[in-house]
C-alpha cells in the first residue's frame, strides 16, 4: 500500500511512520497543506490510501480534502480530528472524506480503519482489472430504471452513469439497492457499509446520504429516500414521472 499521511504534528508522523514499516507500507508524509496537495499531485493514481489531519499550516485540511478528491474522486480518506470538533467531522465527511479517527487516537485503531477502509477499495480493483470487458453488461443488481454492477463498480441511472463514487459511497448504494424499499436505520447502515470494525455515530451516514445524492442527482431523479425517525430507504418507483 502507497499511504501519504498529511499530519503537521511530527511526533505523531514519527510514530506512526514505525507502525506503517512494520507494515511494510510504502508511507509517505506532509506537513503542511500546501505540500500535501504538490505530493498528491506528483502521482495522483499512484496512492492507496490519504489520512488528512484538518487542522494544518498553509493550507488547511478542509481545503486539502477538496483539492485532493478534485484530483482523484476514489482515492480513500481518512480524517484526523479533535474530540471537541464535531461539526468538522460531518463538515470533513461532506467534503468527500470516507472516515474518520478522533484524536487523541491510538495506532492500532487507525491502521485497523485503514485496513478496513483499503480492503475494500483494493477489493474493487481487483475484481474490476480481472472483469472481461464483455462483462459490463452483467449487473449484480438491476430495477427498472437502476443498475450497479459490482465487479466494474459502476452504477447507472435511467442508463446514465452515476460517477466518482467513493468506494464507501458505491457500498452504500449497493447495500441500499439490493433491498428496494426496505428501510435502514443509520446503525443497520453502519454496521453494514462500515463494518464492525467502524465505531462511529450516524451523522457519518448522513453525511454519507448527502454526498451521495448529490452525485446521484447529476445523472437523474432522486432515488434515495428519508424515512424520518428511522433512516433510509432505496426507492426508483417515482423515476417515470420526474
Amino acid at each position: 500500500m502507497k499511504l501519504l499521511m498529511i499530519e503537521d504534528n511530527k511526533s505523531v508522523s514519527e510514530m506512526m511512520a514505525m507502525f506503517f514499516k512494520k507494515e511494510r507500507w510504502d508511507a509517505h508524509f506532509a506537513y503542511d497543506g500546501n505540500e500535501a496537495v504538490k505530493m498528491f499531485n506528483e502521482d495522483v493514481d499512484g496512492w492507496d490510501m490519504v489520512t488528512l489531519d484538518l487542522n494544518l499550516p498553509g493550507r488547511d485540511g478542509m481545503q486539502v480534502s477538496a483539492d485532493i478528491r478534485k484530483a482523484s474522486p476514489t482515492v480513500p480518506i481518512i480524517m484526523l480530528t479533535a474530540r471537541d470538533s464535531e461539526s468538522d467531522q460531518v463538515l470533513g465527511l461532506e467534503m468527500g472524506a470516507d472516515d474518520y479517527v478522533t484524536k487523541p487516537f491510538s495506532p492500532i485503531t487507525l491502521i485497523a480503519r485503514i485496513k478496513a477502509l483499503h480492503r475494500r477499495a483494493d477489493l474493487g480493483k481487483q475484481v474490476a482489472a480481472e472483469t472481461p470487458t464483455n462483462a459490463v453488461s452483467d449487473f449484480d443488481v438491476q430495477t427498472d430504471h437502476f443498475k450497479l454492477n459490482t465487479k466494474t463498480r459502476e452504477a447507472y441511472l435511467g442508463g446514465k452513469e452515476i460517477k466518482d463514487l467513493t468506494p464507501k459511497e458505491f457500498d452504500l448504494l449497493k447495500t441500499l439497492a439490493q433491498k428496494p424499499r426496505q428501510v435502514f436505520s443509520r446503525e443497520q447502515l453502519l454496521q453494514l457499509v462500515w463494518d464492525y470494525e467502524y465505531y462511529g455515530d450516524e451523522r457519518t451516514v448522513d453525511a454519507h446520504i448527502k454526498k451521495l445524492r448529490q452525485k446521484i442527482e447529476k445523472a437523474g431523479p432522486q432515488i434515495i429516500q428519508t424515512v424520518w425517525g428511522v433512516g433510509y430507504k432505496f426507492d426508483d418507483g417515482g423515476v417515470d414521472e420526474q
